[in-house]
This record gives structure tokens, sequence and C-alpha cells, in this order.
């Protein structure tokens, strides 16, 4: 099998749904796609290699979906478009939100739509330190809630045994810890609501530090 960079990537993100993050190695993907460990080892020296690609090529493929469909002069729309695409991109793929944590970009596709969503920014009022931290704020957010999504729910609608909300429930105090006993529905369960509602709050937070710029 003749392969390139791209092909090889693409069979580890799909060798990703079936195993898993630790379970995936080269020599896994070289036997998966009948490839020699010769031909892996030239296009990827190590799985950091490997994973840095899987990440870029993940972000790469979402960039149109970061983006309102249609152009909107609200600046909360690009930032809730931009949240909400990462979140469905990152949940394409068994721990998809882990596999991108901590990995470089091999290229620039994933950046032009920060950059396009970036200028909205400013054209809003924005200054460039203020958009920057508000769009990275939300791409942490996003990574961390769906790291801790993937964990309750590591394949799509099967919950985890180690996230059972009434044996969690039943294990708490509830003279204690009440309101932590009634916390597990919120926290492990209705993760879109959820998820939502924590990117209001940060919407919330930097239209506030917006307001009082133009006051200021």
């Amino acid at each position: 099998m003749k392969v390139n960079r791209e092909i090889l990537t693409r069979g580890a993100l799909d060798l990703l749904n079936e195993v898993g993050l630790e379970e995936l190695t080269l020599r896994r993907l070289g036997a998966a796609l009948k490839v020699r460990a010769g031909a892996m080892y030239w296009h990827f020296k190590s799985k950091e290699e490997l994973l840095n690609e899987m990440a870029t090529l993940l972000l790469a493929d979402a960039a149109q979906e970061l983006v309102p469909a249609r152009k909107q002069a609200d600046w909360k729309i690009w930032v809730a478009a931009f949240g909400e695409g990462l979140r469905r991109a990152l949940l394409r793929y068994r721990d998809g939100a882990r596999m991108v944590t901590g990995t470089r970009l091999t290229n620039t596709e994933y950046m032009k739509a920060t950059e396009i969503i970036g200028a909205q920014l400013i054209k809003a009022g924005f200054t460039l330190r203020q958009g920057v931290v508000l769009l990275s704020t939300v791409y942490n957010y996003t990574l961390s809630f769906v790291i801790e999504e993937q964990a309750v729910f590591p394949r799509p609608r099967e919950r985890s045994e180690k996230y059972d909300i009434q044996k969690r429930s039943e294990a708490l105090s509830s003279e204690a810890l009440p309101l932590m006993r009634q916390a597990g529905p919120i926290l492990f369960d209705r993760f879109d609501r959820r998820y939502k509602e924590g990117l209001a709050l940060i919407l919330q937070g930097a239209a506030c530090q917006l307001e009082a710029r133009k006051k200021g």
C-alpha cells in the first residue's frame, strides 16, 4: 500500500475510534493499514508527531464549522459558533479532546478560521489582547469540558460504569453533602445543556468587559 501523511493520519483517527488513545501506537496503526514499519517511521518518528498531525487534521477539517453559516454582526454568535463547532469536532472521535490537548499544529488551516473570528471581535470593539484571551478561554473551556464528557461517555450514548449517577448519589451523605448529592445529574448528564450554560457565562463576562471599555 502506497501511503502519505494524510492517509496515515486519517487511518490513525479511524483507529482512535476503535482502540482509544492509550492503545493507539505506530506499530498498531501500521498493522491496521498493512504498512511496513519502515514506511511508518519515514513519515512519523514518534507517536507525538502522529498526534500533532492528527490534531491538526481534526481542527482543519472542522474549520468551516467554527464560523457561523451566515454572516452575522453579533460577535457573540461568532464566539458561540467557534465553541460549539469545536466541541462537535472533538466529539467525533473517541478521546478526541485528550488527543488534541497539548499538541502543536503542523499547518495553518485551523488558524484561518480563528483569524476571521478575531477580526469580528476587533470590529466589535475588543482589543487584540481581549479577543485572544476570549477565544483561548473558550478553546480551553471546550477542551476540558469534552475531556470530562468523554470520560462519562467514552462512546456516544454509552455511559461509563464509573459514572453511574444513582450509585454516586447513594454513596454521598444527604446530611453532610446535600448539594453535591443533588449535583450529580447536572455534572454527569445532559452535557449539551451544561456546555451552553457555561459558554453563556463566558460570553456574559466578555460582554461586560466590552461595555466597560466602550464607556472608558
